[in-house]
């Protein structure tokens, strides 16, 4: 344990959260946006875009389901409000532009659930929380990009609807090392828990409690 994590467990940041009986996998706009270098987003995330194709046909085997964010906005980005006006770059989500697409061998199959959003959270102006609670689902495993900002803003929106939040460190990225640390480090402290990819992979292929 480094010094500053022994810092934070002293102050009692260092509880826990049980995964659930009926957990999702929730993919947070994962996109060609971070993943095309011509894009004002680029991110240099292919080894995470690599994990989430793991995860993805695990949580297929193990019949957990599959949810996917995407972000699309209007001619002019009227309904991205203050977030579009904060960030010029999300004229690269304007409806029809293919950088807002899934990259090529990723998205999803047939009767599995996309959801496209305007905000950082997949929560926010969406029908998410209520899906997942008519689905009975009790815990999310979040992946995806960023990690400073749609996947920490889901991740604390999860943890607010009763959602327990699993976030998958291998498949987040963001376009710098140190705010991808930076936040998982912080979600691990008080909203989510941070595990690797094989924990995830172990988690939904393991039983569960009845």
């Amino acid at each position: 344990m480094s010094e500053l994590e022994a810092d934070y467990a002293a102050a009692g940041f260092d509880g826990r959260l049980d995964f659930g009986k009926r957990p999702a996998l929730l993919m947070v706009d994962v996109c060609n946006a971070y993943l095309d270098p011509a894009s004002p987003l680029y991110a240099g995330v292919e080894s995470a875009l690599a994990s989430n194709l793991r995860l993805l046909a695990a949580a297929r085997a193990a019949n957990v389901p599959a949810v996917f964010t995407r972000v699309a906005y209007s001619a002019g980005g009227l309904d991205g409000g203050l977030f579009y006006r904060k960030v010029p770059a999300l004229a690269a989500y304007l409806d029809g532009n293919p950088l807002g697409d899934f990259p090529a061998g990723f998205g999803p199959e047939r009767g599995e659930v996309v959801i496209t959003k305007q905000y950082p959270s997949a929560f926010f102006g969406t029908a998410l929380a209520a899906m997942l609670t008519a689905m009975g689902i009790d815990c999310l495993l979040i992946t995806g990009f960023s990690t400073s900002g749609c996947v920490r803003a889901s991740a604390l929106d999860a943890l607010q609807h009763g959602f327990a939040p699993f976030v998958v460190r291998d498949a987040c990225g963001d376009r710098a090392e140190g705010p991808h640390e930076a936040n998982l480090f912080d979600l691990q402290a008080k909203y989510a828990e941070v595990i690797s990819e094989e924990r995830a992979c172990e988690l939904m292929a393991g039983p569960r409690p009845a």
